[in-house]
């Protein structure tokens, strides 16, 4: 037992001398471990803990990226078709659940449920949990409505003939 102790604590102690000789230097933006190119920058000594220096990805030069290309118009139209058809019916959704809030909410005073009737703390927070709730549902048609301003509206045949006067 004695020996195993021996063991661990000279272990312990040549890895403590290992870790003082791993000293790093800043320079900058730089990390170096390297005594010599240290004292020739000018670099300061970090204290205490480990430092992990986790190299920059490089872009690569000569090749076109897939990202980088133009879409198609056609695509491009159909793209916005998807993502305004998306936000309409996100909108008519959110709308319905709206109506749904306003009808139990009954400005403020909504019906009592079950043990409500007793206790009147347990109305009180479902009161303020629904106008919460509308709060946020408010919130949310105002950002899907923003969403859809910024989708260009694609013209439908039902608009194009209203235009020409008919």
């Amino acid at each position: 037992m004695k020996l195993v102790f021996l063991l661990l604590l000279i272990s312990a102690g040549v890895l403590s001398a290992h870790a003082a000789d791993d000293r790093i230097y800043r320079c900058g933006n730089e990390y170096t471990n390297t005594v010599t190119d240290a004292q020739a920058k000018n670099c300061k000594l970090i204290s205490g803990g480990n430092v992990t220096v986790i190299q920059a990805i490089k872009p690569q030069t000569g090749k076109a990226s897939s990202s980088g290309q133009r879409t198609d118009t056609a695509d491009q139209r159909s793209k916005d078709s998807d993502a305004r058809m998306i936000l309409e019916a996100e909108l008519k959704k959110a709308e319905a659940k709206q109506a749904e809030l306003l009808k139990e909410y009954n400005n403020g005073e909504p019906e009592r449920l079950g043990q409500e009737t007793r206790n009147n703390q347990k109305y009180l927070d479902r009161v303020a949990e629904l106008k919460a709730a509308i709060g946020r549902n408010e919130a949310d048609i105002a950002g899907i409505k923003r969403e859809l301003s910024r989708v260009p509206a694609q013209p439908t045949p039902a608009s194009s003939t209203a235009s020409s006067g008919r």
